[in-house]
């Protein structure tokens, strides 16, 4: 929406997705702003991509082992797990009903609020006409709804689906009036980034229909004809995402992530087709993420860390973009997301300050800001200003209660405001929440004498407490304090204590240390939780004993190359969608996103780096795994691939280790369907019951 511009890219584009940021990724039902999609005919076609993982799925069933049986009508594939008790699934069946209802468009009128919940198998969007009022329907696909955005001139919306979490998004214009979708990208190739121009005629968004490798850029008409065209050709492999338009819609921000700590503003001229660089590039790279043009469109909000710790809020104008004024550069924290008013007069932002964020206004004008007081102390998601700009629309989420829609009324001064209202509360399976735990903010000595922030859970009761070390993913992603109706599922069901480390590579803590893990220092990411098991063996509270380790994506990898060098020290691990293989990794995941991948983990062309890349997998170190494992895949996952967990299985089976192995067919990189989350969920509560607790 015109000056509804995020600060960060859209993340379900890249690896720094919500999927990747939030340690409960792969704990949850829902997750905030993620482009997922539908298997609906007509409206979604089954592309190459997903015809070949289907024909793979049938050539595993093929040569599956005895021990197998399938659930979900056929979609989820079980090895070697037992039968879920009846009484267990009885047991948990609270925790595996809890919804959230997060924020995602205003109405056209500012009266009524769009909202994405579940009241079915995945969440769909709903409409909220009052506070605490119902919520209706508007879709209903099997897959979930990703991103949203409305039509600054209507209250058509447009949205994000994929095939199976397949993450090749389809864009779809939507009539919340008729309930009418129609499908407007090509069915095969990957597309988000949405961006409506300022009058509402025509959309920007980025997509890999040309070559299915470069991030392009396409403009699409609005109206029936809904013709499109490449106003932006990028390069093989790089990111390139649509930020702006200016009031003339002559003017298009555009952001080139290059890596995570290098990103690029471009101005592009939609007459003449040239392209300027604005900020970034050159020998000391730093982040710049492009926010929105100002109310004169002579200048532009982006955010920054050129020359400093933490990303700042700045601006700058277009004719002298090297001349910045830094908005924030008193607040020593990164600044996580921006929004801009349609008048563009005012802004509100995010700061992450060490996992927790605070909310701040601010006059654009006179570029004066201040904290929001009252919010309730947790995480900030999704923020929009009403079409009037008197009311500020966000998603709130603590560590006791889901993520819900409030709304924040606004003074005629930019940076003040009225009453928070809540309107939405969500369902907790009846739980009284009240018994939840809320995590400690630790810190640990590691091996090179930093200190290493964690979060740490407690069960009720007495110690010593069996622990599980839960591991995010990304690399470049951070734990926070989030809702996790799991978390509290295994402090009640199974009496653990739960660690939540950010260890080195983590974001959120500036730039030096986001680069602590970059290529050749891979494993000093591993170490940190070496000695994050010396700090256990220091707590009396805590058995020593009796620790697994748990982790999703690259915090699966975390997992597998934890089992590598701790397996002394471990009683169970839970991989699910990781790496086991760098090398393999890079060349098998899809081709949109292998040279940012390369960025982080190194080149595996380079011999040197392959030689050190193939010294750390954990598949070539596999004979040195001696814990119990449960490993979880997505069959379509494009971003580590199916074949990464299966060659690891195969290998600890071969040695005549316990694997467990959950394969879900209509998955990709993580559960996103109910009844498969349910059935993960459950098994991981057995499987930890039966290797880590005990019997």
């Amino acid at each position: 929406m015109p000056g509804q511009c995020r600060g960060i890219l859209d993340r379900s584009a890249l690896d720094r997705s919500a999927f990747d940021r939030s340690a409960n990724a792969f704990l949850d039902d829902e997750t905030i702003n993620r482009d997922i999609a539908p298997t609906s005919k007509p409206l979604l076609t089954i592309g190459k991509n997903m015809r070949k993982t289907l024909l793979f799925a049938l050539l595993i069933s093929l040569n599956a082992p005895a021990a197998e049986r399938t659930l979900n009508n056929g979609n989820l594939v079980l090895q070697d797990i037992p039968v879920i008790p009846a009484s267990m699934i009885e047991d948990l069946n609270r925790y595996q009903n809890v919804r959230s209802a997060s924020f995602q468009a205003w109405s056209q009128d500012g009266e009524s609020l769009f909202v994405r919940t579940r009241f079915g198998d995945v969440p769909q969007l709903h409409k909220v006409s009052t506070p605490g009022g119902a919520r209706s329907q508007l879709t209903f696909f099997s897959e979930p709804i990703g991103s949203v955005n409305r039509n600054p001139n209507s209250n058509e919306l447009v949205f994000t689906m994929d095939a199976g979490g397949s993450e090749f998004s389809q864009v779809f214009f939507f009539d919340p009036e008729s309930g009418s979708a129609r499908m407007m990208t090509d069915g095969e190739s990957r597309n988000g980034s949405v961006t409506f121009n300022r009058d509402g005629s025509g959309i920007a968004y980025a997509s890999t229909e040309r070559n299915g490798r470069s991030n392009d850029i396409w403009m699409m008409d609005v109206g029936e004809s809904a013709e499109r065209e490449i106003t932006f050709e990028a390069p093989d492999g790089t990111y390139w995402s649509p930020s702006d338009f200016t009031a003339d819609k002559e003017g298009l921000l555009i952001t080139n992530y290059v890596a995570v700590v290098d990103s690029r503003i471009h101005l592009k001229n939609q007459s003449t087709g040239k392209v300027t660089q604005l900020r970034g590039g050159g020998t000391n790279k730093s982040i710049n993420l492009a926010v929105g043009f100002d109310a004169d469109d002579q200048g532009f909000f982006f955010i920054t860390n050129e020359g400093s710790e933490f990303a700042q809020l700045a601006w700058a104008r277009l004719d002298d973009p090297d001349n910045i004024v830094r908005i924030t550069n008193n607040i020593n924290w990164d600044i996580d997301d921006v929004i801009l008013s349609d008048d563009r007069q005012r802004a509100a932002f995010v700061v992450n300050e060490g996992g927790i964020h605070r909310l701040y206004l601010l006059d654009t004008r006179s570029r004066k800001f201040a904290e929001v007081d009252g919010l309730p102390t947790g995480l900030v998601g999704k923020l929009a200003f009403s079409p009037s700009g008197r009311a500020l629309a966000m998603t709130l989420n603590t560590p006791k209660t889901p993520s819900d829609t409030f709304v924040l009324a606004l003074k005629d001064d930019p940076t003040r405001h009225g009453a928070l209202t809540r309107w939405t509360t969500s369902e907790v399976g009846g739980l009284n929440t009240e018994d939840f735990a809320v995590p400690e903010l630790i810190e640990y000595e590691t091996f090179d004498n930093r200190k290493i922030p964690a979060f740490l859970y407690k069960p009720q009761g007495q110690g010593p407490f069996p622990v599980v070390i839960s591991i995010h993913g990304g690399p470049e992603s951070q734990a926070l304090p989030s809702f996790s109706s799991t978390y509290q599922m295994w402090l009640a069901k199974l009496g653990v204590a739960i660690l939540v480390p950010n260890v080195r590579g983590s974001d959120g803590y500036g730039k030096s240390y986001l680069q602590l893990d970059d290529g050749f220092k891979r494993e000093n990411s591993v170490k940190d939780i070496g000695t994050l098991l010396d700090w256990v063996e220091q707590q009396p509270e805590l058995d020593k004993n009796r620790v697994a380790v748990f982790g999703g994506s690259y915090g699966g990898y975390m997992v597998l190359a934890s089992s590598v060098l701790f397996s002394d020290r471990l009683k169970a691990a839970v991989d699910v969608v990781g790496i086991s293989s760098f090398v393999t990794f890079l060349e098998n995941t899809q081709d949109y996103r292998r040279d940012l991948r390369r960025a982080e983990y190194g080149d595996e062309r380079d011999p040197e780096m392959r030689a050190h890349l193939e010294k750390i997998s954990p598949l070539n170190n596999a004979e040195r795994i001696k814990v119990p494992m449960l490993v979880v895949q997505g069959q379509n996952d494009p971003r580590v691939p199916v074949t990464e967990s299966q060659q690891l299985v195969d290998q600890l089976r071969e040695q005549g280790q316990t694997v467990w192995y959950m394969n879900a067919l209509n998955e990709g990189h993580g559960f996103r369907k109910k009844e498969n989350r349910d059935i993960y969920q459950q098994a991981t509560v057995l499987f930890l019951k039966e290797f880590l607790v005990g019997k």
